[in-house]
């Protein structure tokens, strides 16, 4: 049972995807009853989650929330402090590898226990035709030689990498409108997954498209484009997710790590 005489263990899940959300939805005690629950820590707990703030309109978590930077892994770091952060979880995108880097430097600080949460990669099957790069500039440099209409899904912050192809047409979709530098020839399409599969093979059809570039995201909100292409024979340019910090332990799922939450705050109560 929780201890009335202490405070509630103080939690800062770095979030802004839906693995952030099931979790902090988990563990924050307003939130008892949200659909797919993890069982949560029995101590009492205070859940802050943290939003860097790039989405005008970002889907709110349960619990306490703060938008914005920290100012770098020192300023993360002082956080933590200053707050009495317990423990840290890293449950941001997988390509938000800057942040990843800074609460691994800040949790060593801090002196804070850390978790990653990161859903599993994609993986290719039989049909698809996948051309596997590392970054956004090997991804524009691919594309002349596998289409001219480019479906790009790689976000509104990467464009200005594809701005130099003229030549080709763009089908840019984002959760917010994009700002220049950006390709000359594009055309805006303003959604938030999860996507359907009838959906994207529609989407494929009436824009002509014979490419497509995606990033590694993981995960099924996203993947139908994934299937519409392999079902149109259309190629696709995965950028490989960066690789994350050394050293600090991962769970692909939200349940997992109340369950580490839970273990970690067991073993400081029986000390």
């Amino acid at each position: 049972m929780p201890d009335a005489a202490r405070p509630p263990r103080h939690v800062l899940i770095l979030g802004g995807t839906t693995e952030a959300r099931r979790l902090a939805a988990a563990l924050a005690p307003e939130a008892a009853g949200a659909p797919e629950p993890a069982p949560a820590p029995e101590c009492a707990l205070r859940v802050t989650t943290s939003l860097a703030g790039r989405v005008a309109a970002p889907r709110l978590p349960a619990g306490e929330v703060r938008i914005g930077g920290f100012g770098g892994p020192e300023g993360l770091a002082r956080w933590l402090r200053e707050h009495a952060v317990d423990a840290l979880i890293d449950a941001t995108h997988p390509f938000a590898d800057t942040i990843s880097h800074n609460a691994a430097l800040a949790a060593a600080t801090a002196h804070v226990p850390l978790l990653a949460v990161r859903r599993p990669g994609w993986v290719p099957g039989p049909g698809d035709t996948w051309h596997q790069v590392t970054s956004l500039d090997e991804a524009a440099a691919a594309l002349p030689a596998l289409g001219a209409r480019v479906f790009l899904t790689t976000g509104r912050m990467g464009l200005a990498h594809f701005a130099h192809l003229t030549e080709l047409w763009f089908l840019v979709r984002s959760v917010d409108a994009p700002e220049p530098p950006h390709p000359p020839r594009m055309e805006v399409l303003l959604d938030r997954g999860p996507f359907t599969l009838e959906g994207e093979r529609a989407l494929l059809r009436a824009h002509r498209i014979d490419v497509l570039v995606t990033k590694d995201s993981g995960a099924s909100a996203t993947a139908a484009k994934l299937t519409a292409a392999r079902e149109a024979g259309v190629p696709v340019v995965v950028v490989r997710r960066p690789p994350g910090p050394d050293g600090v332990p991962v769970v692909e799922e939200p349940e997992a790590a109340a369950e580490w939450l839970r273990g970690l705050f067991s073993a400081a109560d029986s000390h």
